[in-house]
């Protein structure tokens, strides 16, 4: 008979949460059902990406996530600075035994009671680390094979350029790019203009000029986004933030997606288009040298 007691069981580590400044095993429920984020979507949140124990654009994350509180009329905002980013983010990792490189999410949500009409206008918070391997930004070996999701569009308004936890058009575009055996869905505005993708936004080379949706289209305002606008500048690449058909997805000789945590993410196909990854390639090695 085998004796349990000599067997030595290797176990990972309990991992934690914090939850509004306490931490909890991140397993233990938390939330209740007056929770606000959880009844109206009523929050917003910031994914960040710790590279070499550095959370990195921590400026970029902290003035994005301070506009979406503003715009929702969360109270509390100016101390969600980039300080309390990177402090809370580090410290959790740190108690969850995580090295240098994480994934870190941070929801925001109204605390307080009430319906449709709050109660209060106070923030509370979770916040949670995963770790990953590589301390760089990778470009894909094999690029995306992407579609156009067009049966729900994107609304124009002053909450667009937010990562709202209203998030529905993204979990319908997310089921469309399963269903159809994609790697990525773009999403349409209200004007049937190219927008974003389900969880990044979208850049489009045509005739060796480089172009995003302008903030004007809907696009959330990504961190990433925000840093290979930069990049681009830099290296003399030409950019214009624009209204783009999505007709242009037939024409243009590359195409590639930006979001904080993946970095650069090249398409390889649509419908019955291929695409190169120049340029792509080129910004990813100018991005992974900023963390050297």
């Amino acid at each position: 008979m085998l004796n349990v007691s000599k067997l030595y069981l290797q176990r990972m580590p309990l991992q934690f949460i914090n939850y509004n400044g306490d931490l909890y095993p991140e397993s233990q429920p938390v939330l209740t059902g007056s929770n606000r984020a959880f009844r109206y979507g009523d929050g917003l949140f910031e994914t960040m990406r710790v590279i070499k124990g550095e959370l990195k654009f921590a400026d970029f994350h902290a003035e994005r996530l301070q506009g979406g509180m503003q715009a929702l009329k969360i109270d509390g905002y100016a101390e969600l600075d980039a300080y309390f980013l990177k402090e809370k983010s580090i410290e959790l990792m740190r108690r969850n035994q995580i090295g240098g490189n994480a994934r870190v999410r941070l929801t925001i949500f109204r605390d307080g009671d009430g319906l449709y009409t709050p109660m209060s206008n106070k923030f509370g918070y979770a916040l949670e680390a995963s770790a990953l391997d590589n301390p760089y930004y990778q470009n894909n070996d094999r690029g995306l094979i992407v579609d156009i999701f067009d049966e729900v569009t994107k609304p124009i308004n002053i909450l667009s350029s937010q990562k709202t936890c209203n998030s529905l058009i993204y979990v319908l575009a997310g089921i469309f790019k399963t269903q159809n055996g994609l790697d990525e869905a773009f999403i349409l505005n209200q004007n049937g203009f190219l927008c974003e993708a389900t969880s990044a936004n979208v850049f489009v080379v045509y005739e060796k000029q480089l172009y995003t949706p302008a903030l004007s289209e809907g696009c959330v305002a990504g961190v990433m986004r925000r840093v290979v606008m930069n990049l681009a500048e830099e290296n003399n690449i030409p950019l214009i933030e624009a209204q783009i058909n999505p007709a242009i997805m037939n024409e243009a000789e590359e195409v590639f997606v930006t979001n904080a945590t993946s970095g650069i993410q090249w398409v390889m196909g649509y419908d019955k288009k291929r695409y190169f990854n120049e340029i792509s390639r080129f910004l990813i090695e100018k991005l992974n040298f900023l963390i050297k």
